[in-house]
Parts: C-alpha cells; sequence; structure tokens
C-alpha cells in the first residue's frame, strides 16, 4: 500500500484531535468532579447511577421530613398528655385532703376552690394542635376536641356501656331542708325521720344539660339472658321535682298508661336511675364468647343533647352519634370491642416501615374525669352549706331554747350533716382510687407515645447510617479522583504538545525535498 504525505497528515490531523477530546474529557471531569456527562459516557455507571439517587432520595425524604415531622407531631402529644397528667395528679392529691375527716368549714372551702381550678383545667390541653391539624382528633384533625364556644346544635347520642358502667349510688335525702331560711326555720317542720340515706341504682352519662323533651326519652337497649334484645324508655323528669326523682319510691305512674316506668333520666345531671327490676336485668347481661357476631354484654344508651357549653368535649371522637345532617362513627355500633387504631395516622419512615404518630383522644381524655370532680364541688358545697345551716340553727336555739320546732330541725340538719359528711369522705376516698385509675391511664398514653418515640429514634438512627452508606456509594461511582484525572490531563497535554511538533516537523518535508 502505497504511504502518500496527505495520507500522514489525515492520520495525524485525527490522532491530534482524538488527543484533544480526550484533554477535553479529562478536563470535563476535573470541572465536574463527575466521571460521566451522559449517559453514553458509561452506560453501567449511569444506570448505577439512577438506581443510587433513587435509593438516596427516598432515604433524604425518610429522614430529613417524615421522621421530624414524625417527631414534632409525638413531642406535641407527649407535652399535653404530660400536662393532663400533671393535673389529674393534683386532684389526686385534692382528692387525699379531701378525705380527711378531720377537715373544717373552712379547709373544704381551700379544697373546694381548687378542685374548681383543676375543673377548668382537665380539658384544657385536647386542643393542642401541630401545623394546624389538631393532634387528638384522629382523622378529623381539622376539628377541634373540644366546643370553643357555646354552642346550640342537636346531636343524638348513642353511648355503648356494659354492665360495670351501672354503679349503686349513696344519696343523702335532706327532705325540705334545702328551703331553710331564718324566718321559716320553725315552720319548715323537717325531723330526724324524714332524713336519710338510700343506695340508688344509676348510669351517668357522658354530658349533663341534656335534652329535657319527652319526645327524645332516652332509651336503654340492651339483650336479655335469652339473647333476645330489650328496650327500655326512660321517663323525663326534673332534678329538681318535689318529691326527689332519686328515690324510685316517689315515681309517679305515667299519665297515658298508668305504669311506674322502669327508669328515669334527669336531664340536668345527666343521670339514669332505674329501679330494681331494670337494675338486676342489665346486670345479667353478659357477652358469651360462642356467639361472634354479637355482643351480648353491650348496652347502649341513646340520648340527646342540643346546648353546649365552652369547653364541652364534642361527642364525635367518642362516641356514635348524629346530627341533621352528618352521621359520625356507624362502626362503633357493629364492632364487638372498641378498637383504638381505627383512626391511626401513620407516617412512612422506612421502606415498608410505618409508625403510628397520633393518640386518640379515647385513650388519653374521659369524660367521668370532669363530671367525678363536679360531683365532688356539688357534694363538698352541699356539706359546706348544710354546715353553715346548723351553726344558724345552733344560734336560734341558744337564743330560744324553748322553741321545740327549732330543736327538731336542728337535729334534722346535724343528721343530714352527718350523713353528707360521710357520704363526701368516702366519695373523696372513692375519688382517689378513681382518680389513680386515670392517672394510669393517662401514663399509659405518655408511655406508649414514648415508646413510638424511641422506635423512631431507632429508625432515624438507621436512616442516617443508610444516608452515609448510599452517599459513599453514589461517590465511588459517580466522582471522579481528581488526582489521578489531573495526572491524566497533564500526559494528555504532553502528549497533544508532542504530537503537534512532531506533525509540523513532519508536514514540512514534501516529494520535492527528495527531488
Amino acid at each position: 500500500m502505497r504511504i502518500t504525505n496527505k495520507i500522514i497528515q489525515n492520520n495525524a490531523l485525527t490522532n491530534i484531535n482524538n488527543n484533544k477530546i480526550l484533554e477535553d474529557k479529562l478536563n470535563s471531569m476535573i470541572s465536574t468532579e463527575k466521571k460521566i456527562t451522559r449517559p453514553s459516557d458509561d452506560p453501567v455507571v449511569a444506570i448505577r447511577a439512577l438506581r443510587l439517587r433513587t435509593n438516596l432520595a427516598n432515604v433524604n425524604q425518610y429522614y430529613e421530613k417524615n421522621v421530624p415531622d414524625a417527631k414534632s407531631w409525638m413531642s406535641v402529644t407527649e407535652d399535653a398528655i404530660d400536662t393532663t397528667s400533671g393535673v389529674i395528679s393534683d386532684i389526686y392529691d385534692n382528692c387525699t385532703k379531701g378525705a380527711q375527716g378531720s377537715l373544717t368549714a373552712t379547709d373544704r372551702l381551700k379544697v373546694l376552690q381548687n378542685m374548681k381550678a383543676l375543673r377548668d383545667q382537665i380539658y384544657a390541653t385536647g386542643d393542642a394542635d401541630y401545623a394546624g391539624r389538631y393532634v387528638f382528633s384522629g382523622y378529623r384533625t381539622d376539628s377541634s376536641l373540644m366546643f370553643g364556644s357555646a354552642t346550640s346544635l342537636n346531636y343524638s347520642i348513642t353511648e355503648q356501656l356494659s354492665s360495670s358502667n351501672i354503679t349503686n349510688m349513696n344519696y343523702v335525702d335532706t327532705a325540705n331542708l334545702g328551703d331553710f331560711t331564718e324566718s321559716t326555720a320553725a315552720t319548715l317542720g323537717t325531723t330526724q325521720q324524714d332524713i336519710s340515706s338510700n343506695n340508688i341504682h344509676r348510669i351517668r352519662l357522658a354530658y349533663d344539660n341534656c335534652s329535657a323533651a319527652t319526645t327524645a326519652a332516652p332509651t336503654i337497649t340492651y339483650y336479655d339472658t335469652a339473647g333476645v334484645q330489650q328496650t327500655v324508655t326512660a321517663a323525663v323528669k326534673s332534678v329538681y321535682d318535689t318529691p326527689t326523682q332519686y328515690l324510685s319510691s316517689n315515681w309517679a305512674p305515667d299519665a297515658v298508661t298508668g305504669v311506674v316506668p322502669s327508669a328515669v333520666f334527669l336531664p340536668e345531671t345527666g343521670e339514669l336511675i332505674l329501679n330494681d327490676t331494670t337494675y338486676a336485668a342489665l346486670q345479667a347481661t353478659k357477652d358469651t364468647t360462642s356467639t361472634t357476631a354479637t355482643n351480648e354484654g353491650k348496652i347502649s344508651v341513646t340520648y340527646d343533647k342540643s346546648d353546649w357549653a365552652k369547653g364541652d368535649l364534642k361527642p364525635e371522637h367518642f362516641f356514635y352519634c348524629e346530627t341533621a345532617t352528618v352521621e359520625y362513627n356507624a362502626d362503633y355500633l357493629t364492632d364487638t370491642t372498641a378498637d383504638d387504631t381505627n383512626q391511626a395516622i401513620s407516617y412512612d419512615v422506612g421502606l415498608s416501615q410505618a409508625v403510628q404518630v397520633n393518640t386518640l383522644a379515647s385513650e388519653v381524655f374521659s369524660h367521668d374525669v370532669g363530671r367525678d370532680v363536679d360531683e365532688l364541688v356539688a357534694m363538698t358545697e352541699s356539706l359546706i352549706k348544710m354546715e353553715e345551716t346548723q351553726a344558724k340553727l345552733e344560734k336560734m336555739v341558744t337564743a330560744d331554747p324553748t322553741n321545740t320546732n327549732l330543736k327538731e330541725c336542728l337535729d334534722a340538719v346535724t343528721k343530714a350533716q352527718e350523713l353528707l359528711k360521710t357520704k363526701m369522705q368516702k366519695s373523696f376516698e372513692g375519688a382517689i382510687t378513681t382518680m389513680q385509675k386515670y392517672l394510669d391511664k393517662s401514663n399509659l398514653a405518655l408511655t406508649n407515645v414514648g415508646s413510638r418515640t424511641v422506635k423512631l429514634d431507632l429508625v432515624e438512627n438507621r436512616l442516617k447510617a443508610q444516608q452515609a452508606n448510599f452517599e459513599t456509594l453514589q461517590s465511588e461511582n459517580e466522582d471522579v479522583d481528581i488526582t489521578e484525572a489531573a495526572v491524566q490531563l497533564s500526559s494528555v497535554k504532553l502528549s497533544y504538545d508532542a504530537a503537534l511538533m512532531a506533525t509540523s516537523k513532519i508536514t514540512q518535508t514534501t516529494l520535492l525535498s527528495y527531488l
């Protein structure tokens, strides 16, 4: 094959250009610090880079966004539960003080003032929110736990109860001593025989000041021992009626049917008072484990409430209920057991790994806490009032020792005071145990949040390690060794300069030089 000068020139120029391309490639690698600038440079590196970047992006999403968001949510929840536990603990301490039999009226007044202040703080943290989302409201993160102002909205509420929710309460019948004044003391006609202490059967509902309309009389639905569903419709009576509706012996027959009611509903206090027959029937309810379709031990009470005070807990966060336009928690009527995970909000914090961040209101707050405190306050107020009445009567008897009416009234007041004091002491003693249960409940919720936080910390540490690992792999796959690239660039430049020098000398020689 004949090699001409033109061929030599063309080959030289091609090689010089290749050198220049290599120099440009090395320059790009040094300036970008990457091995490739386009997939065609090295398809294997490009494919591996895409996979590693996707993995790293996922880890960054979990580590830098999801995990901090979840931790912040749980931190807000933890602080709110801790505050609630502190309030319940203070109530517990006041119950311990109130149970002391040596307390004077002044001492009880101090306890009463503390209880009232704490009563207003029980649910104060229920509307804690994170980034505009209420943390205790389940899926309804846009709905506050409590009513922010006095509201008029009718709810039909169904509470799912059991026989354990039916209690025997001591009731002290003080006859007409509540109408005592100094001017009427001698004509009240109240004696010791009119004062009595009675045990009554009651169901205390979650709310007081319920609807008093007889057209919306509460119904109690349960299964009898034969497994047949039974319904009892309570008669609506006022707690202020005379004689008192707390005693079934005072219940008058229905004006239409002539039948004495089986249960009486006191809307002002939100209490259902049961006669002995109804109480025995409800106590006999028992869930049969052999039947999975029906919970025979379930007792349902349906009632209406329209007027809501500021700070009242919204029923849609706790019970099945409905308004004129909305139905809430229909599944609560069919669930055989309470399921606190129905509205669990979980954050993805890893591949196929999620952590529940929310705590439901029912896990922390109980209507019974506020209701118990209200009853203790009312009990203390009644005793203080009776002690004041006793002190006034003692002065009147001293001033008029021959007035037998005053003496009989004083004896009645003394008996009522002793019974009320005994009742109050026992109630405070019982409240110690009850408040401890509420405190245990809130502490359990706090422990659950802490457990999830610990789990989240472990996930965070693992994600941090994964992030560092993927960043290292990505760097090894994509990043260029600057030192090595600089050495190669210097070598290529040297070769390029040498090629230019050699080519310039070769191209100066032509065929005429040999002629």
